[in-house]
């Protein structure tokens, strides 16, 4: 315990007690992300634009691994759409293979359509988790959105 009643900070110099929802510093609201947790919070500022603010590690875990996904999918995303465009693709042959395996044979056009889309979509799913990773910031950042009253240097 500390002097003012609350939690004294951990072995890692980190506080381990909840922290309250405050009113954020950008005109929007804040809320915590249950009852007894409040240490992660969604901060919405007067553009509708939310942010949420999570622990340091959190941040760098959500930040890594959203990115590791992200890039996972564009690159078999990309694999499956020239699959889609090439007859002789090597990554075709292995589909083609699997698939007869199942015992199905689908004709070549319809083959084509199912692996361009499945490669957009692919693509369209990694970008989704990307953007929703960037969502997320560590408690005491700031947000470049902020600084837009700032004076631009460049004539």
């Amino acid at each position: 315990m500390t002097e003012d009643g609350g939690e004294a900070p951990g072995p890692a110099g980190e506080d381990e007690g909840p922290k309250p929802a405050t009113e954020s510093g950008d005109g929007g609201s804040t809320s915590g992300a249950g009852a007894n947790d409040r240490r992660v919070r969604v901060t919405t500022d007067t553009r509708g634009s939310r942010d949420v603010v999570v622990p340091l590690r959190l941040y760098k875990t959500v930040t890594v691994f959203s990115t590791l996904i992200a890039v996972g999918c564009v690159v078999v995303g990309f694999a499956l759409l020239d699959a889609a465009t090439l007859q002789v693709s090597l990554v075709r042959d292995l589909l083609v293979d699997l698939i007869g395996v199942v015992g199905l044979s689908p004709g070549p056009g319809a083959l084509t359509v199912t692996f361009a889309l499945l490669g957009l979509a692919i693509i369209a799913f990694g970008a989704g988790v990307y953007v929703v990773g960037t969502r997320f910031r560590a408690e005491g950042m700031g947000n470049a959105q902020d600084d837009d009253a700032e004076e631009s240097t460049n004539g």
